[in-house]
């Protein structure tokens, strides 16, 4: 009956879309973009696979343009559907074409070399164009010392505009183009020194620097840009108009400055945080959770120091902690994943491990049998972190380079390609920040081993002790040198 009912309303759903185009073709006028996309229900968008624009996380699909333009496609009252494209020349191909997206949504300047193909809506982000060369090397300081240099960018970009413009000037002035690259590839191919230089807008640069400690900005090229969402040309300027109507009241109701902020007005930094604040925390903070740890771990077959260390690497065993991105609590849960754990309230500290614990057993128990312990439980915690889906595309990268897909040793060797769009183009979920995971296995196994040390723990259960997950520490051994090589 269920299947019967959501197939007649479905029925209805096309007959209302097909009713409407042929009323208006029956009155002699043509639909305009508007109208066929309220008519079928879908907002057909074009993006990139990047980091400031659109990917899949823990979270779901996240990303700056991607948040700006559901809002768009809530507004309208339609669904969003996206389509990735491998490069810059190919997404401005596909506006127009029949079937295909109506609106790009992909960080794109309103270049004159651009407005041929496309028209441009009103802007909602201004960016700079920036010249990223090797911290160590000597620093540009004016388009002139550009000269001589190594310089890669993205093939269709702005920026070869810009040096295509420069090179006029400066006939002496080369540099290359690509297609099989992203932003985050060449400011990786600058910090380890593949190429010299190359130039990234601002916002992007802001997002991925934490991550590439060499780069450093030279200079600006140019004064400001303006980001804006494209349409295909010509003059059916339905669909614009309503975007730039969405964009002045996102602009107006701070929407899209709250936007902004969560992408840009901060940066994501991870790493350990000190052994100082670390044994500071186990004696002003631990003890009020520790029976909670015990507890759901006990309910749910893992290891309590386990549990532990994941609550401290999320939210330093801090309750109310909130992220920008809104996972909450200590356990850091999403919305998504608390309900499906049973959680009412994320701030709940009890709550929150309980979900925690649930979740973590339940990812350790859906991956494939092949995975035995120890790399099993750091496995779980590497999809908690990034998503099982990103692992998976880990796991088969892991295979195609002659390596073990079950040992975390060979994962965690492949998983930063994640980022990289000459192995993420080759997948399934696409880009993943997935030097993230790597990070945030290996300090929760470092406080895991604290912890197991600092306890002195007896084994709690034959479960633990089978699996090999850590070996109890000795008293004359300091902590630093009981951590076994990662």
């Amino acid at each position: 009956m269920f299947a019967q009912s959501a197939f007649r309303t479905r029925c209805a759903s096309w007959l209302s879309a097909i009713g409407v185009l042929l009323l208006l073709g029956g009155c002699g006028k043509e639909p305009s973009t508007l109208e066929r996309v309220q008519a079928e229900g879908v907002l057909r968008v074009v993006t990139r696979n990047s980091p400031a624009t659109y990917f899949q996380d823990r979270n779901g699909e996240a990303g700056f343009e991607f948040q700006l333009v559901k809002r768009f496609a809530d507004d309208l009252g339609v669904e969003l559907k996206i389509e990735t494209a491998d490069n810059l020349d190919e997404l401005f191909a596909s506006l127009g074409r029949p079937s295909g997206p109506v609106l790009a949504a992909a960080g794109l300047t309103a270049s004159d070399g651009r407005r041929a193909s496309a028209r441009f809506s009103r802007p909602y982000l201004q960016v700079t164009p920036q010249v990223v060369y090797r911290n160590g090397e000597q620093r540009p300081s004016r388009p002139q010392d550009l000269i001589g240099k190594r310089i890669l960018v993205l093939k269709g970009s702005s920026h070869a505009e810009q040096l295509a413009a420069l090179k006029a000037e400066l006939p002496e002035l080369s540099y290359e183009e690509s297609a099989a690259v992203e932003v985050v590839d060449l400011l990786r191919m600058v910090d380890e020194g593949q190429i010299d230089l190359t130039l990234v807008d601002s916002n992007e640069l802001a997002m991925n620097q934490v991550y590439f400690p060499k780069v450093r900005t030279a200079f600006d090229l140019g004064d400001a840009l303006d980001l804006g969402w494209a349409v295909a040309p010509g003059e059916d300027d339905s669909l614009l108009e309503e975007v730039n109507a969405f964009l002045e009241r996102a602009q107006q109701n701070g929407s899209l400055k709250r936007l902004t902020e969560r992408y840009y007005g901060h940066v994501d930094v991870l790493g350990y945080v000190g052994a100082y604040a670390f044994a500071k925390h186990l004696q002003q903070r631990l003890p009020r959770y520790e029976k909670h740890f015990r507890a759901a771990a006990q309910a749910q077959g893992v290891d309590w120091r386990l549990l532990a260390a994941m609550g401290y690497q999320e939210s330093l065993w801090q309750p109310s902690a909130t992220s920008k991105t809104g996972v909450r609590g200590l356990m850091m849960l999403t919305l998504n994943t608390a309900q499906a754990m049973g959680v009412s309230n994320r701030l709940d500290p009890k709550q929150s491990i309980d979900g925690g614990a649930k979740y973590i057993a339940q990812i350790k128990q859906q991956l494939p049998e092949s995975i035995q312990e120890p790399d099993r439980t750091w496995f779980a915690l590497a999809a908690y972190n990034v998503g099982g889906g990103h692992l998976e595309d880990a796991r088969k990268l892991t295979q195609a380079e002659g390596l073990d897909p079950n040992k975390w040793l060979d994962v965690q060797k492949i998983l930063p390609r994640l980022a990289q769009k000459q192995w993420y183009s080759k997948t399934r979920y696409g880009y993943a920040r997935g030097g993230e995971p790597v990070h945030f296995v290996r300090n929760i196994r470092r406080y895991y081993d604290i912890l197991t040390w600092v306890t002195q723990p007896q084994l709690e259960g034959t479960q633990v002790a089978a699996n090999n997950l850590h070996t109890p520490g000795i008293n004359k051994t300091p902590p630093e040198q009981d951590l076994p090589p990662l």
